[in-house]
């Protein structure tokens, strides 16, 4: 490895050991080449994707192709309901440029919006909803939507949590929207915290060390106190910090409680004697310690974006971006109680399509989250963690067949594999089939609107990363459906705004270059 992954490995160091809590969940083919990637040019560094505008790194892992029903029925993917994507593009399109291509991973954009579900069915843990229109941008095709949620809580019904912040305080961190924002970041969970939970924090840069001991909420302006003192300075140190900060982490673990680490950083990284395969190989193998890790990104021209994904995937938790202080804002006080605390573990979804009515598909994102379809059913397989009241959504574009054209009936059934959250590596899983029994919609106008403006941020996403499908479509047609569709929802209004800023940066032609 070169100048890019120690730094964060060696925080990682720092907090994987104290975090590490799971595995992945990929298609082995896209893990392999995943992990080669981080550990060459993504990590190593030395050269950022093809056309990034603020010189990041980032991974691509392709596009899903159309899948003939007839040789293939099944999709097998795991849940991910990380947005880190989403918000680091929304960064990139408000400061006045197209983000890059391998930035773009439609179910993070898909998966930031909040849509309404109904009550779980009576025996299971989650709410489904499973519709279908025809395509507005593509006549022959259907848009298929796959939803699943698990049950909100409030706040003050959420376990209690030990808390450790791994902050990067490095050079590299010297900027007004990395160390600074960072800290307000932190000021903001703490001040949603409860007295019964615990907050410690350690950093690392050219050493490494427990800048503040578990510390009860109970005394939150020492905490508070703690994270003003953080400043940033120093080239990095590696490896020392991986038991120091897991040894914080460990210190937390009690029963029915959440530990977790959350890693605060750019991702900017120096070389060091640990390589990114072996962190996360080191944090697979602190599974069964019962702390689970997220990753927060801040700041450009250094970020990793490939790294923090894979890290926060591996420790059974989650990647987010924040890019100001309202993303903390939201990710902190209205999304905390799903950050914080799962709900369910290794959950994967097969949507098992019928050949009869569905001649092709294609899954629109989730490409570095394929499962084999065999190994569905495989409960020492890996895939992704819903935290409590989160949300997943998944789309798909299918090419239905004459018979269904005639005859519109159900198009398949959805099937969810899931652990609960305590669960460890060997336990069985809770399989649940939900028939698809809904035919699409006469029409796109007829359609639900959560399916309509869904389609949407998926249409706008897979046109900015270049999908082959997305060639024609316009941004004109796609902020209609959005702007259609947003009503009075801030967030919603927003990405209305993002489309037509693409429209701008893109020129008159409003459609994805060739």
């Amino acid at each position: 490895m070169m100048k890019t992954a120690g730094k964060l490995v060696a925080s990682l160091s720092l907090v994987l050991a104290a975090a590490c809590g799971g595995a992945y969940r990929s298609h082995p083919a896209i893990m392999v080449a995943s992990v080669q990637s981080v550990s060459s040019s993504q990590i190593a560094g030395a050269e950022p994707t093809s056309g990034d505008p603020q010189g990041d790194t980032h991974v691509n892992y392709g596009v899903n192709p159309w899948v003939e029903t007839a040789r293939d029925h099944l999709s097998t993917f795991a849940a991910d309901v990380d947005t880190a994507s989403y918000t680091y593009s929304r960064r990139v399109l408000q400061g006045g440029a197209l983000p890059s291509k391998d930035a773009v991973r439609v179910e993070e954009f898909v998966n930031y919006f909040k849509y309404a579900f109904p009550q779980p069915q009576p025996g299971s843990p989650f709410s489904v909803v499973m519709d279908a229109a025809p395509s507005p941008l593509s006549p022959e095709h259907t848009i298929v939507r796959v939803g699943v949620a698990t049950p909100a809580k409030l706040a003050s019904e959420r376990k209690a949590a030990t808390l450790v912040f791994l902050v990067d305080v490095s050079g590299s961190m010297d900027e007004p929207t990395k160390l600074p924002l960072a800290k307000r970041a932190m000021k903001t969970l703490v001040g949603q915290l409860r007295e019964s939970d615990t907050v410690a924090l350690v950093t690392y840069a050219g050493t490494t060390r427990v800048a503040l001991p578990a510390t009860s909420v109970e005394h939150r302006a020492q905490i508070l106190a703690a994270i003003d003192k953080l400043s940033s300075a120093g080239s990095t140190a590696m490896a020392s910090g991986l038991d120091l900060a897991y040894a914080e982490a460990a210190k937390g673990l009690r029963a029915g409680a959440i530990s977790r680490v959350i890693v605060l950083t750019d991702g900017d990284a120096n070389v060091g004697p640990t390589s990114a395969s072996d962190l996360l190989a080191m944090i697979d193998s602190r599974v069964k310690a019962g702390v689970t890790l997220s990753t927060i990104g801040f700041g450009m021209g250094n970020y990793r974006d490939s790294l923090l994904e894979q890290l926060g995937d591996h420790g059974n938790g989650n990647n987010f971006y924040i890019d100001s202080d309202a993303a903390a804002e939201k990710l902190f006080t209205s999304d905390l109680v799903g950050v914080l605390e799962v709900a369910a573990k290794d959950v994967k979804l097969q949507v098992d399509f019928d050949a009869e009515q569905v001649a092709r598909y294609r899954l629109v994102g989730y490409e570095n989250r394929d499962i084999q379809d065999a190994d569905f059913r495989k409960d020492t397989i890996d895939a992704g963690e819903i935290g409590v009241g989160h949300q997943v959504t998944a789309l798909f574009e299918v090419q239905l067949t004459d018979a269904a054209r005639a005859h519109p009936g159900s198009l398949g059934v959805v099937r969810i594999r899931a652990k609960q959250p305590d669960a460890g590596t060997a336990d069985a899983a809770t399989e649940t089939t939900f028939p698809m029994t809904q035919a699409p919609a006469a029409s796109f106008a007829a359609a639900a609107p959560d399916l309509k403006f869904a389609f949407a941020v998926s249409a706008f996403a897979d046109l900015l990363r270049g999908a082959e499908d997305a060639q024609s479509w316009s941004l004109d047609d796609i902020a209609a459906v959005a702007r259609e569709t947003a009503g009075t929802s801030p967030e919603r209004l927003e990405l209305v705004a993002l489309i037509d800023k693409a429209r701008h940066l893109r020129g008159a032609s409003a459609t994805v270059a060739r």
